[in-house]
């Protein structure tokens, strides 16, 4: 039977801190758990969440993950605690590190994650920073290695905003060996350095294609993803984005040109009539909410082997 495995490294901070053989077992396990196949006994053994963002798929889903290891969470927050008077993370770290086993934090700042990560002794977990979303991409091909069996042959087009979420799907993808097409504005890109690194990681460069033409980008695929156009923090572009994404939005004309068996994927709160339409958000092809669910069973399985 399959058990966790220790990862190589202590903290996931990013899709890059696993490898493609971690990234294999991790999906392998929450199969396993989603399916009651496999029991993990993490009494007394308790997940510290630090939000500096609102959440609810990524709060209940850890919250809810740890509960069913048999261990405990703690909700540290910012507005309640000494983090939101401004105490130095590297404080605030080292305290945590005596008190909890493992630490998931949502904040804007990948820096601050990391600075985290530095200090404290126990593992560290990127619940979303403005870089990267890892949790939600492990979900995610979780998500499409249920509905296609494996990710060989497998396209995955992204459209919308080059954002947390387009980065650790490119990360994770390349990892994978998965073919990815993000289609964006020009200017709203995936991060630099993400896209360099997916380069150096696939063994065809051919599989990352960043374009801003979304007609193109969908022929063929397997999967449409989207995500919301203005992402938290970023309020006061919302009226400009509006109007420079207009074109790109996941309607029924541009799901015709995809594969016929493409699904339609979103990470969830969606705006309905902007990155997605409602007839699409509602059709048979959608994935989204088994995708939510999988971000329950893909953090079990990673709370699992970070506490092995």
């Amino acid at each position: 039977m399959i058990k966790p495995i220790k990862l190589a490294n202590k903290n996931f901070l990013s899709s890059l801190d696993l490898s493609t053989d971690e990234i294999i077992n991790i999906l392998d396990l929450a199969k396993n758990f989603k399916n009651n196949k496999l029991n993990v006994d993490l009494k007394n053994k308790v997940l510290g969440l630090i939000f500096d963002k609102s959440s609810t798929r990524t709060r209940v889903s850890f919250q809810v993950a740890m509960s069913r290891l048999g261990g405990t969470t703690i909700d540290l927050n910012p507005t309640t605690s000494q983090i939101g008077r401004g105490e130095l993370i590297k404080d605030t770290a080292r305290v945590l590190g005596r008190y909890c086993d493992v630490i998931a934090i949502r904040t804007f700042s990948h820096s601050d994650l990391e600075e985290y990560a530095k200090w404290s002794t126990k593992p560290v977990i990127n619940a979303l920073t403005d870089l990267e979303h890892p949790c939600q991409a492990l979900a995610d091909y979780l998500t499409i290695q249920e509905e296609f069996t494996d990710f060989k042959d497998v396209v995955l087009t992204f459209i919308g905003d080059g954002n947390n979420v387009a980065n650790s799907l490119i990360l994770c993808g390349a990892l994978l060996g998965v073919e990815v097409r993000i289609a964006c504005p020009k200017g709203y890109e995936p991060n630099s350095f993400v896209i360099n690194k997916a380069y150096e990681i696939y063994n065809n460069k051919n599989l990352l294609k960043i374009s801003d033409d979304p007609n193109t980008a969908v022929l063929g695929a397997n999967v449409l993803y989207t995500d919301v156009w203005s992402s938290m923090g970023e309020e006061k572009q919302k009226e400009e984005k509006d109007k420079v994404f207009n074109g790109f939005t996941i309607d029924s004309d541009l799901v015709k040109k995809a594969d016929k068996e493409a699904i339609i994927l979103h990470c969830l709160p969606a705006y309905r009539s902007k990155e997605i339409t409602d007839e699409v958000f509602e059709s048979k092809k959608n994935r989204i909410f088994d995708q939510a669910e999988n971000r329950l069973h893909a953090q079990q399985a990673l709370l699992s082997c970070l506490l092995h």
